[in-house]
């Protein structure tokens, strides 16, 4: 309805009333009148470009072809009757016959203008509608036959009856919303009675295209059109009502810039007469904090293009203070800062060995590093991964070394990171980016040296997010950390003299990409006697000091921590036993504040007056007093433990059943020792018909614990052999070792954690292969004086080694004889 530019209301309606006392708005008596006059046969055809004419409707039309002004000065002398057809192409300059549309409106001429600016101008009302029949003339202007175009008007029903009164209510609400529809255009409209005219008038007057009012031209029926106009009303008030939304947002920002720049000029004065920071002072200052910088050209190039960007700014835009975090985080960093090393490597030493006791190779390393350090005053950092059960210091080792190289301590934690940008950042258009956390942290250490501890690292997840362990790779790669970059900071920054240590309690779920950059120190369990001088040196003074104790009022001797040790705690680390030692300072903290008397020497009995009956009992792990029955070593993420293998028979058909939650590869070891032992059955003295007589069950307590691993092989043919034979397994004997189908015996690991098992649950004689001698070699002599080991690379061996020879028969084989006698018979 916003198209105005063929009618004009305030330039139209006083001329027709004033020089022919028409009235533009017709009764239904009007109307009806209209339709009934009498049309010519034959009409000169005026082709229109850019509108449609509509019965009873009075437009203006600009006339420039030579032809129409000749047709309209005839005609206008005439009957001023002429045919009015719109153009199928508007671009045509004269168009042919051919080239109009067949429906076209009767109109006639009210008045002709002579214009001041040369062109001629009539003012035209629409009659009736027609259909073009054959051209009769083509020079000077075309004339041709027509025939009415009868329209099909619907009953006046209560559908019909809605359906003007909602388009009178959208044409009203339209022209509210426009600003550029004169008022009289409402004033019109609500006016008009007849539905005909309602309709041919919004359809010339709406905003639409010319091949759409052509379209509605040639509708017969009254019902159609007005459906067809109530949709492109619907169109355009939607489009009216967005564009007023948009209007006023932009000039609701408008005002709020504006409103924001002046309120921000009146600040900027305000403080430099308070002699505050303007942003002008404040980007001289960034300038002045980065003269002092140590950083590389690159990063000076770059900051110094950032800092232009900022100047270029308004102070009072959303991106001025992102931008300003950002320049400063850039000032934040130790460029080229680094912390001087202490090369005193007694010092070193006494401290290592203050802080932790045992941890002999991970000392060793570390001295290695500052001696190759203090020769040649440049070295790659190298990148330690400490892998060892939870409790055994690999966190806080960390914290030792950095005092001992004098350097900044900053630690990561890894566990559950899943998305990549905790290591990389995220980039500057992204909302709340941020860097990384190895940025974070070496901002944080303010320096370039610090000893990084990057915890946990086997736990680092991965998902949708992306892998953070593989843009782990780049930060510990001695090779690439030169240049780390940080999506953030978009500028290298050189990681080189970190000193990264990672922890781990498992080395299977670290990226083998990622182990392949990392030197492998294994931080094994502490023995009875280790923790014992652990307990004394650092747990009791730690917890005396957090309790308010001191060390007058509370003394625990060996024997008392051995007994917490052995019956509280089954563990490879000392977190347990501190839990424990905590326990009894608290003990002993009540009585002091309640004034009760005490000993401050704590026995056995106040031990387990304070935390307890003891938890564990190591007689369990003792007896193999049944056949079949055989205790292994295991290694687990805790540490070092044993475990039963049990064998049970009863009579069947040879059915091998597995229990006590067992993993794949565990139940193939038990399919190995069956296999091996059946190809084998005579050299252990065992009937071949006893396979297919008797079922076997092989169970591994606790069934609620997971277990896994192929270092029970020798276990399960020890067990499924014992069972058999009937033969007991020598008392306080273990074994660890994986086996073949050729009856080998391989190496496995853990070697370490599983004898720190044994000695804690009494084992006396422990079996394991040859290859595994090197691994008792690393422990303390001293420790394990009291133990004998069995080295073996054969399955006969570790048979010949566990189980008794004085019985020949045994009831098995008694079973089977009688058996076999009965059947006979």
């Amino acid at each position: 309805m916003s198209n105005y530019d063929n009618f004009d209301f305030n330039r139209t309606l006083p001329l027709i009333s004033e020089d022919t006392e028409f009235f533009p708005l017709m009764s239904q008596e009007d109307e009806e009148e209209m339709n009934n006059e009498e049309t010519p046969d034959i009409l000169s055809i005026l082709p229109l470009r850019n509108t449609v004419l509509f019965p009873g409707v009075v437009i203006p039309i600009t006339v420039g072809r030579d032809k129409s002004i000749k047709l309209i000065k005839d005609a206008y002398r005439g009957e001023r009757i002429i045919g009015v057809v719109s153009q199928k192409d508007v671009g045509i300059e004269d168009p042919e016959f051919e080239q109009l549309n067949q429906v076209g409106t009767v109109a006639l001429i009210i008045k002709m203008l002579q214009m001041p600016d040369g062109n001629t101008t009539v003012i035209i009302q629409g009659k009736q509608r027609f259909r073009l029949n054959e051209e009769v003339q083509s020079d000077p202007y075309i004339k041709a036959s027509i025939q009415k175009f009868e329209e099909v008007r619907p009953k006046a029903d209560k559908e019909f009856k809605a359906l003007m009164a909602s388009i009178k209510e959208m044409a009203m609400q339209i022209i509210q919303l426009s600003p550029n529809i004169p008022s009289e255009a409402g004033i019109a409209i609500k006016n008009i009675e007849s539905s005909s005219f309602l309709i041919n008038f919004i359809s010339s007057n709406m905003n639409a295209e010319v091949s759409a009012k052509q379209q509605m031209l040639e509708v017969a029926n009254l019902h159609e059109r007005a459906k067809m106009v109530l949709e492109h009303l619907t169109q355009e008030l939607q489009m009216q009502e967005l564009k007023n939304q948009i209007q006023s947002k932009v000039r609701v920002d408008l005002d709020k810039q504006q409103r924001d720049y002046f309120l921000n000029q009146q600040l900027k004065t305000i403080q430099e007469e308070l002699g505050g920071n303007s942003p002008d002072l404040e980007i001289e200052n960034l300038r002045d904090r980065a003269a002092l910088k140590k950083w590389s050209k690159e990063a000076a190039t770059h900051f110094n293009k950032e800092v232009e960007k900022l100047a270029r700014m308004n102070p009072a835009a959303a991106d001025y203070s992102i931008q300003i975090n950002y320049l400063e985080l850039l000032l934040d960093l130790p460029w080229n800062d680094f912390t001087k090393d202490n090369f005193d490597l007694k010092r070193a030493s006494k401290i290592l060995e203050k802080d932790h006791y045992g941890l002999d190779k991970v000392k060793q390393r570390i001295i290695e590093y500052l001696a190759v350090l203090k020769l040649k005053h440049n070295m790659k950092a190298p990148i330690l991964c400490l892998v060892g059960p939870p409790g055994v210091g690999k966190t806080s080792l960390g914290k030792s070394i950095a005092k001992a190289l004098g350097r900044k301590y900053v630690r990561m934690a890894l566990g559950g990171i899943r998305d990549e940008a905790e290591i990389r950042g995220h980039r500057k258009t992204y909302i709340g980016a941020m860097p990384g956390r190895i940025i974070q942290s070496i901002k944080k250490a303010g320096s370039s040296n610090p000893v990084f501890v990057l915890d946990e690292i086997d736990k680092v997840g991965n998902d949708f997010r992306g892998d953070p362990s593989s843009a782990l790779l780049e930060v510990l790669d001695p090779e690439q950390n030169n240049a780390f970059y940080d999506h953030y900071v978009e500028v290298d920054y050189d990681l080189s003299s970190v000193m990264f240590i990672a922890t781990a309690n498992s080395l299977s779920s670290i990226q083998p990409a990622l182990l392949d950059r990392m030197e492998i120190i294994e931080v094994n369990g502490y023995t009875i006697e280790e923790k014992i001088e652990i307990a004394k040196q650092h747990l009791l003074p730690k917890q005396r000091e957090q309790h308010g104790i001191k060390a007058k009022d509370i003394s625990l001797k060996n024997q008392v921590l051995e007994k917490v040790i052995e019956d509280y705690t089954r563990e490879s680390g000392v977190r347990g036993l501190e839990k424990k030692i905590g326990s009894l300072v608290r003990g002993i903290a009540t009585k002091i504040a309640m004034d009760l008397e005490y000993n401050p020497a704590i026995s056995k009995t106040d031990v387990e007056t304070i935390l307890g009956p003891p938890i564990y009992d190591k007689d369990l792990y003792e007896g193999n007093e049944v056949a079949g029955v055989v205790t292994g070593l295991a290694w687990t993420q805790v540490g070092g433990d044993i475990l039963f293998i049990e064998v049970s028979l009863s009579p069947g058909k040879g059915k091998l059943s597995l229990t006590g939650n067992l993993g794949e590869v565990m139940k193939e070891s038990a399919t190995i020792a069956m296999a091996y032992l059946r190809a084998n059955a005579r050299k252990f003295n065992i009937d071949h018909r006893v396979f297919d007589q008797w079922d076997v069950h092989i169970h591994v307590p606790a069934g609620a614990t997971p277990k896994d691993g192929p270092s029970a092989g020798i276990t399960m043919l020890t067990a499924l052999t014992s069972a058999f034979t009937q033969h007991k397994v020598k008392p306080h004997l273990a074994m660890t070792g994986e086996i073949t189908l050729r009856g080998k015996v391989l190496p496995v690991g853990g070697i370490k954690e599983k004898i720190l098992a044994a000695k804690r649950a009494n084992i006396k004689e422990i079996i394991l292969s040859k290859s595994n001698r090197k691994d008792i070699l690393e422990i303390k002599e001293d420790y394990i004086r009291d133990m004998q080991f069995h080295y073996v690379s054969e399955m006969k061996e570790v048979i010949d080694l566990a189980l008794f020879k004085d019985r020949v028969k045994d009831a098995i084989d008694l079973t089977i004889k009688e058996k076999s006698e009965n059947h006979t018979k």
